[in-house]
């Protein structure tokens, strides 16, 4: 058995709940703070959000990697 899904935090989460998790805790205004990108700062929505993310790669990244750190602060505080 491989064990990349057990080192990879993002395996099992799609792109929607990771986003909306993100808005959850930090909101939109804060998002475009941390992640300079117009669909987060502009009649921001889950939905434009998710259309932009997928059409664009180094975007996604950086969501990714900020959910990444978000979820290692949240377990760290545990």
């Amino acid at each position: 058995m491989n064990n990349n899904s057990n080192s990879n935090p993002l395996h099992g989460v799609t792109l929607e709940m990771i986003l909306k998790e993100l808005v959850a805790f930090y909101g939109f205004l804060e998002l475009s703070n941390l992640i300079d990108i117009n669909c987060f700062k502009s009649d921001p929505s889950i939905k434009s959000s998710l259309t932009f993310l997928r059409r664009t790669p180094w975007a996604r990244t950086k969501v990714e990697n900020l959910y990444i750190s978000y979820k290692k602060e949240i377990n760290a505080d545990q």
